[in-house]
C-alpha cells in the first residue's frame, strides 16, 4: 500500500490511482495545492501494485546509451510563433495524428486549470503550445493511454520527466506504438498559487480573458513574457520575468512541489523517446538559425524516436550536434532547484491572503522593478540586450 510519509517522496503523477484494481486510491489536494494519493484502507487488498508503479520508489541510477541530438525549428512560422521554443513537439504530434493516433499533452480547461488531455485533430494542437508553469493534473490519462495502445493506435504522451516515468511504470511493458516526450523541467509550481494569480488577473481585467501565455514571444524569443489576451485575441498585458509576479515566483523557487527539491529524474539518459527544451544559445550551434523566433533542443533516446524524427525531417530546419554539446551546462537537466527560505511562510500566507495581497507582499511592483523592466525592454528593442548577454557569457567563460 502506498503511504506518503514525506511529501518529497511523491511527485503527484497519479500512477498509483490509475493502477489500483479496487479503485480505492484517490488523488487529494493538500493545503499547498498539490495532489497526493489517499488510500481507502478498508477496501485495499494490499496487492502492492501502487508501490510497484511509483516512479520515485522504482527510480534507478541512469544507464548510459547511444543518443542523437539536434537543434530544431519547425518550418511553419505560424506554429513556431505560437510555440514556446522551436515547435518540435507540434511536429512530433502531427506525425502521430497523421497515423490516426492520439496525442496527450497539457492544456487549460475552461477555467484555466492546467490538465493533461487528449487530442485527435491537428487543429486542436494549439492547446498544447506555450509552456504552462503549473503542475498539471494527469487524471486518468495513464489508463486512457493504455486503452488506445491496446487498440493498436499510435499514442504520443508528453509531460514532465516524472510524469513520463510514472506512465512507463504504470504500463509495465514497452509498446512500439507509443512515443513519449519529456520536457526539461525547472520545477513544478503549485496549482494553488496559479489560482491566486488568476484571481488577481481577473480582478484586474474582469472575465474577458481568453488566453494566458507563460512564454509568449511578445518582444521576442529571448525576452519572453507572460501575456494575457482578451476575448478578441488582443494583448492586454505583457510582462516579463522581471515584473510578472507569477514568473517571479516560479524562478525564485518559492512555490514548487516538495519533490522538486530532490528530484531523481534530473539526468541525461531518460526513459522517454524524446527530451525537448529551449535553445537560447542557438548561435553557439548554428548562427544562421539565430533569428530570435524560437529554437528547440531535441535529445533522442531510442530507435523508435529516431525513426519518428526521420519521418518529420522535411517539416524542420535542423542541425545535428553531439549529445555532449547539446547538454553541457544545462543546469535544469541535471540539478534540482534550491528551496526558497520563504517558501513555508509564502504558502501559509497563500491560505489566507487574496491573490493581489499575496503577490504584492512577496513580489511588489516597486519603482525599481518598473525601472528595470523599462530598461530591459529598451535594451531588447535596440539590440543591446542580446549583445550584453553575449558579453556576459564570454566573461563568465573567461
Amino acid at each position: 500500500m502506498i503511504e506518503i510519509v514525506r511529501k518529497q517522496d511523491c511527485c503527484g503523477c497519479s500512477g498509483c490511482m490509475n493502477i489500483c484494481p479496487k479503485h480505492c486510491i484517490t488523488m487529494e489536494t493538500d493545503k499547498e495545492g498539490f495532489l497526493y494519493p489517499n488510500v481507502d484502507i478498508e477496501n485495499c487488498i494490499n496487492c502492492g501494485l501502487c508501490e510497484q508503479v511509483c516512479p520515485i520508489i522504482t527510480c534507478e541510477p541512469e544507464q548510459p546509451f547511444e543518443q542523437k541530438a539536434y537543434i530544431v525549428q519547425i518550418r511553419d512560422e505560424k506554429i513556431r510563433r505560437e510555440s514556446t521554443a522551436g515547435g518540435a513537439f507540434t511536429a512530433i504530434a502531427q506525425y502521430i495524428l497523421g497515423k490516426d493516433g492520439v496525442v496527450f499533452g497539457v492544456a487549460y480547461d475552461e477555467q484555466f486549470k492546467v490538465m493533461h488531455t487528449a487530442v485527435t485533430d491537428a487543429k486542436e494542437l494549439w492547446r498544447f503550445r506555450n509552456s504552462k508553469y503549473v503542475q498539471s493534473d494527469t487524471g486518468t490519462t495513464f489508463k486512457e493511454t493504455e486503452k488506445y495502445l491496446k487498440l493498436g493506435r499510435m499514442v504520443c504522451y508528453s509531460g514532465t520527466p516524472c510524469q513520463i516515468e510514472g506512465l512507463k511504470q504504470f504500463l509495465r511493458k514497452d509498446y512500439e506504438n507509443l512515443i513519449t516526450v519529456d520536457v526539461v523541467c525547472h520545477a513544478v509550481p503549485s496549482p494553488l498559487i496559479w489560482s491566486k494569480y488568476l484571481e488577481m488577473q481577473k480582478e484586474r481585467f474582469g472575465n474577458s480573458i481568453s488566453n494566458i501565455m507563460f512564454r509568449d514571444k511578445y518582444y521576442g524569443y529571448k525576452y519572453s513574457t507572460m501575456t494575457v489576451k482578451d476575448e478578441n485575441g488582443k494583448e492586454i498585458y505583457a510582462y516579463g520575468i522581471d515584473t510578472d509576479p507569477m514568473l517571479r515566483a516560479f524562478f525564485s523557487n518559492i512555490c514548487d512541489r516538495p519533490s522538486c527539491f530532490d528530484c531523481c529524474f534530473k539526468k541525461r539518459y531518460r526513459l522517454s523517446d524524446f527530451t525537448i527544451w529551449d535553445c537560447y544559445t542557438v548561435s553557439d550551434f548554428e548562427k544562421k538559425l539565430d533569428d530570435d523566433k524560437g529554437t528547440s533542443r531535441v535529445l533522442i533516446h531510442s530507435q523508435r524516436g529516431q525513426r519518428a524524427f526521420d519521418e518529420i525531417k522535411e517539416r524542420l530546419r535542423f542541425v545535428e550536434v553531439s549529445p555532449e554539446q547539446l547538454t553541457t551546462g544545462v543546469k535544469e537537466m541535471f540539478q534540482s532547484v534550491e528551496r526558497n527560505v520563504k517558501r513555508d511562510k509564502f504558502f501559509e500566507d497563500a491560505g489566507v491572503l487574496s491573490g493581489k495581497e499575496l503577490f504584492k507582499k512577496y513580489f511588489p511592483e516597486t519603482a525599481k522593478v518598473r525601472m528595470e523592466r523599462r530598461a530591459r525592454v529598451l535594451c531588447y528593442k535596440t539590440g543591446l540586450y542580446t549583445f550584453m548577454k553575449r558579453v556576459y557569457k564570454k566573461l563568465k567563460k573567461g
